[in-house]
């Protein structure tokens, strides 16, 4: 049954001014990196990436940004707090190949680093681009260089790193290694750069999609994709490339609660 798991917050991460990471006790052989859960605080109920996925320890983390009232919130509790917790939800990323590149915007970063850490368990090579507007909302750049990845910072400000978009820098990196596979999350404009640099040079690459979500399990239908009809909790919300060429809406719109578009 898809019934709230009400579960303490184990653990509180401040990553940032406007980010924090929550810590639960999980079972984490259960997750997959790319997967969310959805996250109750008694009155609403929204889809949230898990960042963190430790079996060992078997704990969870989930960084949601403070972005409304929601997360908000969110934001006010403390450790031993309650949260209602299903999932995890969804089609996670898959590893192919032996280097691979991920490029993560803002709080897309968090199934990224989820994704990277899991690959590197597993012996395989991983460059990292972390983009952010300014040098305090990078994310995990600590973290990725204790597990031996090239973590390239990019910022819109030039505050810290390259001084620009994570599309700029990826296209002057990819000129001079061979990458086997992309994997990437964030704002969507900055994935459809990351698409026709991708489908130019015939990389297979993974996209972590976000719509507005209701249920988390593929009945409501609000999260639907035209003109496939996929569902992001379902299908989705990690789609190889040669499926997001089917999806007419990616880059350009996506649907609010109302069903009302808006472009992106």
């Amino acid at each position: 049954m898809h019934v709230p798991k009400i579960i303490k917050i184990k653990r509180i991460i401040e990553e940032t001014n406007t980010i924090k990471t929550f810590i639960f006790d999980w079972d984490g052989e259960s997750a997959k990196p790319g997967q969310f859960m959805m996250v109750w605080n008694f009155q609403d109920e929204k889809p949230m990436s898990i960042s963190i996925i430790d079996p060992i320890k078997e704990e969870i983390g989930i960084s949601i940004k403070n972005i409304g009232p929601f997360t908000e919130a969110i934001h006010s509790l403390q450790v031993g707090d309650k949260l209602g917790l299903r999932g995890p939800y969804g089609h996670g990323f898959e590893i192919a190949g032996s280097k691979i590149l991920a490029v993560g915007g803002g709080i897309g970063m968090a199934p990224i680093s989820a994704f990277v850490n899991e690959a590197r368990d597993k012996g395989v090579e991983v460059d990292v681009i972390s983009a952010a507007t300014t040098k305090n909302e990078l994310l995990f750049m600590d973290e990725l260089k204790t597990i031996n990845v090239n973590a390239y910072a990019c910022t819109d400000d030039g505050s810290f790193g390259f001084c620009g978009f994570a599309t700029e820098f990826m296209e002057e990196i990819i000129k001079n290694k061979d990458y086997d596979m992309v994997v990437t999350c964030g704002p969507e404009i900055m994935m459809k750069g990351v698409f026709e640099i991708v489908n130019k040079l015939k990389i297979p690459a993974q996209f972590s999609m976000e719509r507005y979500m209701k249920c988390g399990i593929g009945i409501c239908g609000q999260c639907c994709v035209d003109d496939t009809g996929w569902r992001i909790c379902v299908e989705g919300p990690v789609f190889w490339s040669d499926q997001v060429r089917l999806i007419t809406e990616f880059g350009k719109y996506k649907r609010d609660a109302s069903g009302i578009k808006h472009k992106i």
